[in-house]
């Protein structure tokens, strides 16, 4: 089943185009890596299809049930969000404010859902800590918890891995392939980590502020930019 269709979707900034003619059917269960240079449109698209940004050309469909605001997001992290004055507990359960409707508060079961998604990251022990004392890693799972709390579809990630070292992001890596394969949420990475794609994707899409490919993992390593992009990005 498609979970998001886009048909000819093209995006402008400040007037001038940034990424066109994306043309593209995930379904559900999907591991899409969304790669490419830096300044070629992916951030871009990612806003399109979170309902931030409205396209000047083509429609972006979403599954009947799937709402914008029920798609988990973890957006790269600015230096004020990263000292964000909260403990775990509260950025966790704040992935749950749609589900909220008119309640002022929230009640037992999003408590509930925020706890286990704390102990699927394994980090129920930080539930009281501070936000911003937490190392790079730790914040990530935490936002990973908060974007769990938030969808039962799709996460949506933007360079997830930025800054962290080795050891840490093999570790989150993990933790997304396995809430993929595990769960079952579609999952739609942007990255410049083209080994993590050759391990983890079902899906490449491949930008140049126009859609250069799209299709499977298997399909990308055969096509002529697949076979470029990859001989000049992965370490032999």
């Amino acid at each position: 089943m498609s979970l998001i269709v886009c048909k000819n979707v093209s995006f402008a900034y400040e007037g001038v185009p940034a990424v066109q003619g994306i043309n593209f059917d995930l379904a559900e269960g999907d591991y899409l890596f969304i790669v490419g240079e830096n300044g070629t449109g992916k951030s871009t698209l990612i806003k399109g299809l979170l309902k931030l940004k409205k396209p000047y050309e083509g429609e972006i469909i979403l599954a009947a049930d799937l709402k914008a605001n029920e798609i988990g997001y973890l957006p790269q992290q600015t230096i004020v969000q990263k000292d964000f004055p909260a403990t775990v507990m509260e950025v966790v359960l704040s992935g749950c404010l749609n589900q909220l409707g008119y309640k002022p508060f929230y009640t037992k079961k999003e408590k509930n859902m925020a706890v286990r998604n704390l102990e699927r990251l394994g980090i129920k022990s930080l539930k009281k800590e501070s936000y911003r004392d937490l190392s790079g890693g730790q914040q990530q799972r935490v936002l990973l918890a908060r974007a769990l709390c938030a969808t039962q579809k799709l996460i949506i990630l933007d360079e997830p891995v930025a800054g962290l070292d080795p050891l840490v992001t093999a570790e989150l890596y993990q933790l997304i392939d396995q809430i993929n394969k595990e769960l079952g949420i579609t999952i739609i990475m942007v990255s410049h980590d083209l080994e993590a794609a050759l391990n983890y994707a079902s899906k490449i899409l491949h930008l140049r502020n126009e859609q250069l490919f799209f299709g499977t993992l298997e399909e990308y390593r055969e096509s002529q930019i697949g076979k470029i992009f990859l001989k000049d990005h992965v370490n032999a």
